[in-house]
């Protein structure tokens, strides 16, 4: 089962995730990666909550892996 990422209680660091860049929102290609800092403040974003991915790369959750 996988989550949709608009809810800021549903993500945490170290879970896996698929976010899409800011580059890629046209297309909405997705990038997979561990969550490494929350940087959305509210409680939920339509759009996803954007995350920092361990390795630097910033995007907004698309949904979560499990």
């Amino acid at each position: 089962m996988t989550q949709s990422g608009n809810y800021r209680k549903d993500i945490r660091a170290g879970l896996e995730v698929d976010i899409v860049l800011k580059q890629d929102q046209r297309t909405g290609k997705t990038t997979r990666g561990i969550v490494k800092d929350i940087l959305t403040n509210s409680a939920q974003h339509p759009h996803g909550i954007k995350v920092r991915l361990q390795d630097g790369q910033v995007g907004r959750v698309k949904q979560i892996v499990n």
